[in-house]
């Protein structure tokens, strides 16, 4: 991930859109975004799904297929590769779905390039510093934080190491007691 202690929108010269989400995010989201930015000079597809999404060019955009990648070294391959066209821009459909999950988060780590995300609603924003509250009210609502729940899952997240804790201690507990009744026994 790049430029994310900067306001700066690199220019659009090549933008990776990885479509794990539904379609439709895309096909109503990017318009938008063009009509913001303007459309990038060339424009890629990361996709498990079949076909294009309206509004992409077939002869302009290349496709790559996350389901020819049977193997680690596939997904490898395709990273580096996808990591020497340069892309300045990867924009990463971040609904409410559990599609390409590892893709996602291995594009926006290893890419370098400024992260734009687009929600549910074909919303989007830029992954920066400038924008650290849009992002961190995102990951609070994936992770069911702003819900009336939120107060019990923090107590369950800071309670964890110590019911850890006491779980390990008491085990080794019952050992060291069965240990002594062995021994005593013979």
């Amino acid at each position: 991930m790049r430029y994310f202690f900067r306001r700066r929108i690199p220019p659009l010269t090549r933008m990776l859109l990885v479509e794990s989400g539904s379609r439709h995010i895309i096909e109503k989201g990017l318009p938008v975004f063009e009509s913001i930015y303007g459309a990038p000079a060339k424009l890629d597809l990361l996709t498990c799904l079949p076909g294009l999404p309206q509004g992409l060019d077939p002869a302009t955009s290349e496709v790559f297929s996350v389901t020819e990648c049977s193997s680690t070294a596939d997904r490898r391959r395709l990273l580096g590769q996808l990591r020497a066209r340069g892309y300045s821009v990867v924009g990463i459909v971040c609904s409410d779905e559990p599609v390409m999950t590892p893709w996602k988060v291995a594009t926006a780590a290893l890419l370098p390039a400024k992260v734009l995300i687009f929600n549910e609603n074909a919303d989007f924003f830029w992954v920066d510093w400038a924008h650290r509250k849009v992002l961190r009210q995102f990951v609070a609502y994936r992770a069911g934080m702003l819900e009336e729940s939120a107060p019990r899952k923090i107590a369950q997240v800071f309670a964890f190491p110590f019911i850890l804790a006491f779980l390990v201690l008491f085990a080794a507990y019952v050992h060291v007691v069965r240990a002594f009744r062995v021994a005593r026994s013979h």
